[in-house]
């Protein structure tokens, strides 16, 4: 068999994906667009994450949350799309590979925060899962809930969605796996290719989730990560909590803008010192919450001081003139007052001593 050319492909996974150099130079790491954007703020915040085991990453087709040939998962879609309002937490659901690492099998579901797995989801049954567990937050009657420990590295690799994550995500997962080999973590990091979560530009993308110093489980999405990253994450973020600031795009529950202030409130990338915008992001985060609370709450919720800020910026000079109007009228008012009493006090004197002279 004659070898293959050095430069022709490069096997970047297990699953024998193979990429030639054209496609890592359009699709890879090495590609004109990363870090061509600022990533922080990327995230549109949720609550929950839902995560549904279903076959391996090459089946997925483009849209296999609506895909006619893949009933699970786009039956569980549908669900939880109808019945979105009534869940008190904002829900994603993601489609993701189980293996024997994990030990996750088609028709598993996790759910995170929460960091719980229940087992044997079927058509027949999703919409008592929905209803049960994501609206109401009971037990499921079909299974029981099992806590789930350590910490869920999810990549998108769904090829068939973005070729860019189709190149980036086998090679970022061969690395994690890799790593995770040397580093005696595999019953502590567990790695799972996954769908589309957003953003392919940002490839390679992925989530990390995992317990926080307080024990609280919190979700982090990072892009424009490359294989040299995959040491740092689990060194520095999974083991010491440490966010990458220069990858991360954004945090599970946090709103977009608040957490975008954040990052830049501790570094910029170039290493600026950000003292002052710091300040002014503080200043101006004070002055709407003062402005939104007022000083005086009044009836039904009305605040005083937010009417008078809010007439003084409608009359603009008028408001101020009719205060000095009103306090040259007062002083008007003095000034009569104390004539009045003066010439009481004289009239009185006056009286007084025409009758003293008449009764002499």
């Amino acid at each position: 068999m004659a070898a293959t050319p050095e430069n022709a492909t490069n096997d970047i996974s297990s699953d024998s994906v193979l990429v030639n150099d054209d496609d890592e130079i359009k699709y890879g790491f090495q590609r004109q667009e990363m870090f061509s954007e600022n990533l922080s703020g990327s995230v549109h915040p949720y609550e929950r994450h839902v995560f549904l085991v279903y076959k391996t990453y090459q089946d997925w087709p483009a849209r296999v949350e609506s895909s006619v040939s893949d009933p699970l998962p786009k039956r569980l879609a549908g669900a939880i799309r109808a019945r979105k309002d009534d869940m008190p937490a904002k829900s994603l659901l993601t489609i993701c590979e189980g293996g024997d690492v994990s030990g996750l099998i088609d028709g598993d579901v996790l759910i995170f925060p929460d960091m719980i797995k229940y087992r044997g989801l079927e058509e027949s049954n999703i919409d008592s899962f929905v209803e049960e567990v994501l609206v109401n937050g009971r037990p499921w009657d079909f299974a029981t809930a099992e806590v789930v420990t350590g910490s869920y590295v999810f990549v998108c690799a769904h090829n068939s969605r973005d070729k860019r994550c189709g190149v980036c995500g086998p090679a970022l997962i061969e690395k994690f796996n890799e790593e995770i080999e040397v580093k005696g973590l595999k019953d502590q990091v567990f790695v799972s290719p996954c769908s589309h979560i957003g953003g392919h530009k940002y490839a390679g993308n992925l989530i990390i989730y995992s317990a926080v110093e307080d024990g609280k489980v919190s979700g982090h999405w990072y892009g424009y990560v490359t294989p040299n990253d995959v040491p740092d994450l689990l060194e520095k973020h999974i083991k010491k909590g440490e966010i990458i600031e220069r990858i991360w795009r954004g945090e599970m529950g946090i709103p977009p803008v608040e957490k975008t202030e954040k990052v830049v409130k501790q570094s910029l990338p170039n290493g600026n010192d950000t003292k002052a915008s710091e300040t002014d992001n503080i200043s101006s985060i004070t002055d709407e919450k003062e402005n939104a609370g007022g000083c005086c709450q009044g009836a039904n919720g009305f605040s005083c001081c937010r009417n008078e800020r809010s007439e003084t910026k409608k009359e603009g000079k008028k408001g101020t003139y009719k205060l000095n109007f009103f306090t040259r009228k007062w002083e008007q008012h003095e000034i009569f007052t104390a004539a009045a009493v003066v010439g009481a006090v004289a009239t009185v004197a006056v009286a007084y001593s025409l009758y003293k002279r008449s009764s002499r």
